[in-house]
């Protein structure tokens, strides 16, 4: 399949509700498209854990997931698992994160995924980011929500045994939960290969999209 290219890419807003979701469900992209764009600007917003520990592994994860980039990264205190209570200060995160500048990719969590964390963010996500091609990525985690994907980015095996083992390094909180561990990391990557005809790549959902078939031309 021919591969659809977004053009340059100067700016690139990321963001997750937790500490650790951009790296699993983004981390390889971040990191090819970081290398490809030397300078990019990364606007991050986490709405989790500002103030404790899981903060300092963000910080650290991100700076290394995001190589040669100019990393802005903003990191909010709303409620592991309540977000849906707190609606006003998370639409209020996500508004300011907008105005902050006009990103060419958005990659922030896909719609119909189970957590209710996850889902409101997607949920403001598409209110906010109206005119913007937003990829919604995938978090592998007990609730069997795995979405259709309809975007593949294929991945190169080192970018592949990057992430995983920068996902390892970085969350050493996350290390006893049960859906957090290399293989399951992997398989996920490919599955998602198979479908792209490549040996790995990370999937994303895609709502919305606007060809130009002009290529270019200037009427």
């Amino acid at each position: 399949m021919k591969p659809l290219r977004p053009g340059p890419l100067a700016r690139v807003a990321v963001l997750g509700a937790h500490c650790d979701d951009i790296a699993i469900g983004a981390g390889g992209s971040l990191l090819t498209l970081c290398r490809a764009n030397p300078g990019v600007i990364i606007d991050a917003l986490v709405l989790s854990g500002a103030g404790t520990e899981r903060e300092a592994e963000e910080r650290a994860a991100l700076a290394a997931f995001c190589p040669g980039a100019e990393l802005r990264l903003t990191v909010a205190d709303l409620p592991d698992g309540r977000m849906p209570g707190e609606w006003a200060r998370a639409k209020s995160l996500v508004a300011a994160h907008r105005r902050t500048g006009d990103p060419d990719l958005v990659l922030a969590p896909q719609r119909r995924d189970a957590h209710q964390d996850h889902r409101l963010l997607a949920e403001l996500v598409g209110q906010e980011y109206r005119d913007h091609l937003v990829l919604g990525y995938e978090i592998v985690k007990y609730e069997t929500d795995l979405p259709t994907v309809s975007v593949h980015v294929a991945l190169e095996p080192t970018v592949v045994g990057e992430k995983i083992a920068l996902i390892t390094e970085h969350y050493p909180s996350q290390h006893g939960r049960s859906w957090f561990d290399d293989e399951a990391f992997r398989a996920v990557l490919r599955i998602r290969g198979v479908q792209a005809q490549a040996r790995h790549a990370e999937g994303f959902v895609l709502e919305k999209a606007v060809l130009d078939l002009t290529g270019g031309a200037q009427s």
